[in-house]
């Protein structure tokens, strides 16, 4: 008996796990019924895809949408919908909102404010705290819970956790990969003198890449020490890099576009528009990214989507706050550089899909696999398009690569099976629904090791 699909995309060149090739994908019910060669009349509805490359949906796991708090920024819908113009069909979101997101009545919160209402999938960070240590065995596994973020440095309030003691009773805590902010608090408050003011340059002087080394490599030993599972955000410096390329068997690793595309010569032209935390740094360290990229010591891509109006980031230095857009940017800025031949199109996938699905345990996504949700990037490897702010759905309304002209472009975003943007427009609104993972559908207390 034929098979019968409620969608086929059809004549597409995949990439998938088992390499690229031209493929039709039937999905049924939300999720991957049949690779390969369809016949057409099985399809309720046929979506043809020739020229095409269809990716496993590209999942963002840190970007800050702001909400609850800071909606003038960002809030859910509009970062989600940035999302889903950029070719994102999940996300996970960061717990520095306000209030925080350390408690199970955050973050039921967070997800009541997401489901139905953000147009990507999603799940939400737990933010670590002295206060919450105790708690994590139950928050880290709640629906809709990513897992545990610590920030080592560069926070404030109860979300800061700079001291030994702090890290390791979180860690002792946990049965997930926590993840980490990593620059040394002490340091950092040391050399806050080394900021000058009206110079965002002189930023990554500040916040120096000692301070990023010295506190991973602190965090690597904690790690050890409390026999945990860690994974390192936004690298920005080589010699973290190379540190982490001997520490695999408990440290994964996570880049980012910025860090990969833009260097200190860039704040002459953007000023503090390119002031971020971690800072992004001079090309030597720029070199030292991709080398961790290239060697595979690189799991996965985050944007570290982190928004802020234009009247905020006008402000002088150092009064300026840190962070940028990204979450919209990140595919058509690394298809540039597979079209470039800066890196292959199978390892972006691996880095926005498969790496997240596989470090994350996430229970549904990350692959084209049949029995998997039906989620898809799809893309055009030869189109030419320019980034401007006024593409931007960020209520922010900027991105730092205004003006640069790439090659690769998404024009599809599937989402459990629905077309949510089509050709840069939605349509089909406000689907999202909480992630699954693995190690959350199962209660009992896993062993660490």
């Amino acid at each position: 008996m034929a098979e019968t699909f409620d969608t086929i995309f059809a004549n597409a060149t995949v990439v998938n796990q088992d390499g690229v090739g031209s493929r039709d994908i039937g999905v049924r019910h939300g999720r991957i019924a049949a690779i390969g060669s369809l016949a057409r009349n099985a399809g309720g509805e046929i979506v043809d895809c020739t020229g095409l490359h269809i990716l496993p949906g590209v999942i963002d796991s840190q970007v800050h949408f702001r909400e609850p708090g800071q909606e003038h920024k960002e809030d859910l819908e509009t970062g989600s919908l940035a999302a889903v113009l950029g070719g994102v069909t999940a996300v996970f979101e960061m717990p520095n909102t306000k209030p925080e997101t350390t408690t199970e009545a955050a973050l039921a919160d967070k997800v009541a404010r997401g489901r139905q209402r953000m147009h990507c999938d999603f799940a939400f960070w737990v933010g670590g705290t002295h206060a919450n240590a105790a708690d994590i065995p139950e928050l880290e596994r709640l629906p809709g819970a990513a897992g545990i973020k610590v920030f080592m440095g560069s926070s404030t309030g109860d979300l800061l956790v700079a001291d030994d003691a702090g890290v390791a009773e979180i860690l002792r805590h946990t049965r997930r990969r926590a993840a980490f902010h990593s620059e040394d608090e002490y340091r950092l408050e040391q050399r806050k003198p080394l900021r000058v003011a009206g110079d965002p340059s002189s930023h990554p002087v500040w916040r120096d890449a000692v301070a990023a080394l010295r506190c991973t490599e602190r965090l690597v030993r904690i790690a050890r020490e409390t026999r945990a599972r860690i994974h390192v955000l936004h690298i920005s410096t080589a010699e973290e890099m190379q540190f982490l390329a001997h520490q695999k068997d408990v440290a994964t690793v996570e880049v980012t576009p910025h860090h990969l595309t833009l260097s200190a010569d860039d704040y002459a032209r953007l000023g503090t528009l390119l002031q971020m935390n971690p800072p992004v740094r001079d090309r030597e360290h720029q070199a030292g990214i991709w080398w961790g990229l290239d060697q595979g010591v690189a799991d996965v891509l985050g944007s570290d989507h982190a928004p802020h109006t234009l009247d905020e980031k006008a402000k002088p230095y150092p009064a300026s706050p840190s962070g940028m857009p990204g979450v919209q940017t990140l595919v058509p800025v690394m298809l540039d550089h597979v079209a470039k031949g800066r890196l292959t199109l199978e390892r972006f996938v691996d880095l926005s899909s498969h790496g997240p699905a596989r470090i994350f345990g996430l229970a549904d996504k990350g692959r084209i696999a049949v029995g998997l949700h039906a989620d898809l990037t799809v893309v055009d490897l030869k189109r030419s398009e320019t980034i401007t702010n006024r593409w931007s759905a960020s209520r922010s309304g900027w991105t730092p690569y205004d003006g640069m002209r790439v090659t690769g472009w998404p024009v599809g975003t599937v989402v459990r099976g629905r077309r949510v943007m089509w050709e840069g427009e939605l349509v089909t609104p406000s689907t999202g629904e909480p992630i699954r993972f693995q190690e959350s559908l199962d209660r009992r207390v896993a062993p660490k090791w």
